[in-house]
């Protein structure tokens, strides 16, 4: 996001217009003047570029990001009615937001129906209009109601176009070893001691020391989160990944 030039536009010298230079250049171009309409793309593109930055950490590239944002501009000045008392900023960044998400949305990694994703499209827009006119947040039973569909599409269709979250994604750093999302996950399956065993680790074990066994055992015989061991032995989470670590790695160390 620290790039000047995005797109071949250099970013450093986007030019900036006023309110009432952005009313002159909307009258001429809905009079046909299609210089004014470039004017008006080239001195909002920042607009763009403050929006994009919302989306930096989707890993996507921030020139496909801006380009998309400049289309949801585009639409946004086409659209734009001067008669409505509403500056043209406040207008513009919902459709630009609108656009770059729905490109996420159809670009994303896991391959879903297009029936699925437009439910979930009309579950937004509904959810939008409900809640322009109950001037609150709608119920699933209230949207469902409205598409005339089950609470169950709505709930799988929104689920499928949730972006995946990476196991290792990173979620709390206190300076030491991270917290991963997979830290977090407990597998109430794995509750089978057979498996130290099937490993040959029994001898390597008696040599961690009474804690170190204490947060393996609880960890890997009784499928609990780090959070969970955590909160059982009164230690925080991070200890808890610390010498999680640690144990597997003098674990690792002794089988070898």
């Amino acid at each position: 996001m620290n790039k000047v030039e995005i797109c071949g536009v250099n970013t450093a010298k986007l030019p900036v217009l006023n309110n009432k230079e952005m009313r002159k250049l909307f009258t001429r171009m809905q009079s046909g003047d299609l210089q004014s309409r470039e004017k008006l793309v080239n001195g909002n593109l920042r607009l763009v570029l403050s929006v994009i930055q919302r989306f930096n950490n989707r890993g996507e590239m921030v020139d496909d990001l801006f380009q998309v944002g400049c289309i949801g501009l585009i639409k946004a000045i086409d659209n734009f009615d001067l008669e409505q008392n509403v500056k043209f900023s406040t207008y513009a960044v919902p459709m630009i937001i609108g656009e770059i998400r729905r490109y996420l949305r159809d670009n994303t990694p896991v391959r879903v129906s297009r029936s699925l994703r437009d439910i979930a499209y009309k579950v937004l827009q509904i959810r939008d209009q409900l809640a322009h006119k109950f001037s609150r947040e709608p119920t699933l039973v209230e949207i469902a109601s409205e598409l005339d569909v089950s609470r169950e599409e709505i709930i799988l269709a929104m689920d499928s176009i949730q972006e995946p979250v990476s196991l290792f994604e990173p979620i709390y750093n206190d300076g030491g070893d991270p917290i991963f999302v997979m830290d977090q996950i407990s597998d109430e399956k794995s509750i089978d001691e057979k498996w130290l065993e099937v490993l040959s680790v029994k001898d390597a074990l008696k040599k961690l020391s009474e804690r170190e066994k204490l947060i393996l055992t609880l960890r890997f015989y009784r499928g609990k989160t780090q959070m969970e061991v955590a909160d059982e032995i009164g230690i925080s989470q991070a200890q808890v990944s610390r010498l999680e670590k640690s144990a597997l790695g003098q674990l690792r160390k002794y089988i070898q």
